[in-house]
């Protein structure tokens, strides 16, 4: 079968076009795989909440909604892990803490200038407090 005839084959090489992505085979100037992806919309309020879905009862702190590019969340994230003492990742665009620490997460990321906003129930200190 011919080249021009078999869909499954890509260019190889050729001096025609230049450099080509190696991804998805268009020369480098056509080439849309390096492009960032834009950030993801939201209303510009980050949430902040605790959940232990999955995680066999171990809680952590979730911070969605925080309007930065991959690179800059990382950033962010291992600073607020530092600042909390403990460990955590970025999954999905969400900052996970591990342990409760909302209260301290919703201080620091106000200092930052984000509008920051509880989500889903109390603090411990609030139980605490009601005994």
């Amino acid at each position: 079968m011919t080249a021009s005839g078999n869909n499954a084959s890509r260019l190889v090489y050729s001096t025609e076009k230049g450099q080509n992505c190696n991804t998805c085979g268009e020369s480098l100037a056509k080439c849309k795989c390096g492009q960032k992806t834009a950030t993801p919309g939201g209303d510009g309020i980050v949430r902040v909440q605790r959940e232990t879905k999955g995680r066999k009862g171990k809680g952590v702190t979730l911070a969605r909604g925080i309007p930065l590019e991959d690179e800059a969340l990382k950033k962010l994230a291992r600073k607020l892990k530092s600042m909390c003492g403990s460990g955590g990742t970025v999954k999905d665009g969400v900052i996970e803490i591990q342990g409760d620490h909302r209260d301290r997460l919703v201080e620091v990321l106000q200092k930052e200038g984000y509008t920051v906003k509880r989500a889903g129930g109390e603090s411990r200190a609030a139980n605490l407090e009601r005994g």
